[in-house]
């Protein structure tokens, strides 16, 4: 599934099921601290803390999709086109960095 019909995926979910979206700063709050999540288990998974044994059955990719529901709840309530943002922006970074990790030293 492409980005745009996640996103039309997301708007019929809130629709069928979440009544409404939440307003835009309550969406701020959720995503940071989905972001939250994510870092618990990065930082203990394949940094240097220790892994509580409550965190070891916790899901990466569940805490990543969620972090990417809020993202599109906010695209979707403030009229952004993720799909449309997201090419653009991979095409901006391709052109900019095109050599530019190439030659990074720290790198290789």
């Amino acid at each position: 599934m492409d980005i745009k019909n996640a996103q039309k995926e997301v708007d019929n979910w809130i629709k069928e099921h979440g009544v409404r979206y939440f307003n835009e700063l309550t969406n701020m709050a959720q995503l940071t601290e989905e972001v939250g999540e994510v870092a618990r288990i990065i930082a203990r998974r394949y940094g240097e803390q220790s892994e509580k044994e409550s965190d070891k059955g916790k899901d990466l990719g569940e805490e990543l999709s969620d972090v990417l529901f809020v993202v599109m709840c906010l695209a979707n309530q403030t009229g952004i086109d993720l799909q449309d943002a997201f090419d653009k922006k991979l095409d901006l970074k391709t052109k900019r960095d095109h050599n530019r990790h190439h030659n990074n030293e720290k790198l290789k």
